[in-house]
């Protein structure tokens, strides 16, 4: 599955319009500490969080992640989303919680 195909049944809005929407989602993370992502995070994940900052687009590049997807509805701030750009990572948002969110994704066939 990839990008493109979580973004209606997760009810995402795209943030970084001119990233690659076809990146292969191969697994999921649901974190908000950055050093547990960091240890244990692998590259295809589409990571679910809270944290807006520019450390957590590092962390996606670091693991090679699909994608990061900011929940409840979350604002990320425009630095961050250059930064998401310049590196390809597209950023998602949804207003719903971090735990319908990883539901709907493990639903959607993401182990």
């Amino acid at each position: 599955m990839n990008v493109a195909k979580l973004m209606e049944p997760l009810e995402l809005d795209l943030l970084t319009p001119e990233t690659d929407l076809t990146r292969e989602v191969t697994g999921g993370c649901v974190c908000d500490l950055l050093s547990f992502v960091m240890a244990r995070g692998e590259a295809g994940m589409a990571w679910i969080t809270v944290q807006t900052h520019l450390n957590v687009i590092a962390v996606a590049s670091l693991h090679e992640f699909s994608c990061v997807i900011v929940a409840e509805g979350c604002a990320v701030e425009p630095e961050t989303l250059a930064k998401a750009a310049e590196e390809g990572i597209p950023v998602l948002r949804s207003a719903l919680s971090e735990y319908i969110l990883s539901g709907r994704l493990y639903a959607l066939g993401v182990r």
